[in-house]
């Protein structure tokens, strides 16, 4: 004769598992399309001016991003507390500018090469004089499409 077990009174059955890999690929999915990453650590303080008469760019990846700025607490041990120009993750000297933008503008899409706009983010607190010398090096490239990036807001904050 065989035996039967008598099944206990209030137990609950074991939970199923077999969606859970489904579960965990569509989280895998949500973070995948949601999560941006950065392109560069900034590495200048960078406290924009304010304006008033904006335009905002339409298409941001027709852009090339210089920074300008006093090194962060992080760096000024290093670099000192004068403003320097950021591209992408390094600090450099103004003669680099002009070759910095020719590689971006050729990384980027043949029929977009003609119509790439250079940013500058320049701290508030940098003084004219390096940003003229950028100037006058995009200049030299022909990168002549030059945009100052900044926050909407009255202009005579800027005084202060």
């Amino acid at each position: 004769m065989s035996k039967f077990k008598k099944k206990k009174d209030g137990e609950l059955p074991p939970v199923s598992t077999a969606s859970l890999p489904d579960i965990v690929f569509m989280l895998l999915f949500f973070f995948m399309t949601v999560t941006v990453m950065k392109d560069s650590e900034p590495m200048v303080a960078n406290e924009l001016p304010n304006a008033t008469e904006l335009k905002k760019l339409e298409k941001k990846d027709r852009v090339v991003y210089i920074f300008v700025g006093q090194p962060t607490e992080k760096y000024q041990n290093a670099f000192g507390k004068e403003p320097k120009i950021q591209l992408n993750d390094k600090f450099a000297n103004v003669s680099e500018v002009g070759d910095y933008v020719l590689e971006e503008i050729a990384k980027k899409p043949q029929e977009v090469q003609s119509s790439i706009t250079t940013a500058l983010k320049v701290d508030k607190n940098a003084n004219m004089g390096i940003i003229m010398d950028i100037k006058e090096e995009l200049r030299k490239v022909n990168a002549l499409k030059v945009n100052y990036t900044t926050y909407d807001g009255d202009a005579f904050k800027n005084l202060q």
